[in-house]
């Protein structure tokens, strides 16, 4: 299928095919290296705390050097990959610009990956990973935002769900970037986007498939798949984006639209001519525009405290 894609990423599209999910392994190894720079206005720390059972939880945490009406908010991120792939260290460039351009402190975390660590893995690190930051006296607990891409959108979703019916920390906003949200896949989108750069239909459905390797069919819980929550309401403001030619377009558009129906405020963009994950990719004026909107919702949100 040809796609219209912006006249900037056409040719990044036909340099980055689809993952392979057959082989994790091959699939695992990055396709080009990460920049893990510094910053003179962020400090950088990893930190390891306790989970429940085995191997303690590791976080990256970016914290702006100059204090600022932001400085006692954090926000937690959840790095892409499918629930399969990734590590912290995909997304520390821009962990280090978002929190020097926010001002809030960024948490990073290292959640388990399927296969190996199948649903609830991921979501409770997750939940670990919030009881901790809410727990620190570095930072207000009326004060933070959950954001994520892709599979770490629908983890942040997760989350905001799970914290909402267990009387948790009351989450101030969550971003949810091109998420994974449903399992059903029975999208318009997802049965069009068979052959689209980084992610295609089938890379999700293999994805889910190790996600939820330990579930039956009908007992999957909203917070694995997310969409299949009944009720969003009371659910933390929210931006949502989406890309325009990417499987995941329209369970991101239905989830915002229902968080709306729902009493949420929320902020839908699906940005033309992209494909998932492209602005992470190439530095184009459409990603440009996406990553400042990124910034400016976070900046604007944390200013006002959660209720």
């Amino acid at each position: 299928m040809d796609f219209d894609f912006d006249a900037e990423l056409k040719d990044a599209a036909a340099r980055f095919p689809a993952r392979d999910l057959n082989d994790l392994e091959a699939a695992r190894t990055p396709r080009r290296s990460f920049d893990e720079g510094e910053s003179s206005a962020v400090q950088v720390t990893d930190v390891s705390i306790p989970r429940a059972q085995g191997d303690p939880l590791r976080l990256r945490m970016f914290q702006p050097w100059r204090r600022s009406s932001n400085a006692s908010s954090a926000i937690i991120q959840f790095h892409a990959g499918g629930f399969v792939l990734g590590t912290i260290a995909q997304d520390h460039a821009r962990n280090l610009q978002i929190a020097e351009e926010t001002g809030a402190a960024v948490i990073a975390v290292d959640y388990r990956l399927a296969p190996e660590h199948p649903f609830p893995a991921a979501l409770d690190d997750a939940v670990t990973a919030l009881d901790w930051v809410a727990n620190s006296e570095c930072f207000d607990p009326r004060r933070i935002a959950l954001a994520g891409r892709s599979a770490g959108g629908g983890l942040a979703a997760a989350l905001a769900l799970h914290t909402r019916d267990h009387v948790g920390t009351p989450i101030a906003f969550q971003l949810l970037s091109q998420p994974q949200l449903d399992h059903r896949m029975s999208t318009s989108s997802m049965r069009r986007f068979t052959d689209t750069p980084m992610w295609t239909a089938s890379a999700a459905a293999l994805s889910w498939r190790h996600y939820l390797r330990a579930l039956s069919p009908e007992s999957v819980p909203p917070y694995a798949s997310p969409s299949l929550a009944s009720d969003l309401a009371g659910l933390p403001p929210a931006y949502v984006s989406a890309m325009e030619f990417d499987p995941l377009r329209d369970e991101a558009v239905d989830y915002a639209r229902r968080l709306q129906e729902a009493g949420v405020r929320v902020e839908l963009h699906v940005f033309p001519g992209t494909f998932h994950g492209s602005s992470s990719l190439i530095d184009a004026e459409i990603s440009r525009r996406e990553r400042a909107e990124e910034i400016a919702v976070l900046r604007a949100a944390l200013l006002t405290p959660a209720h």
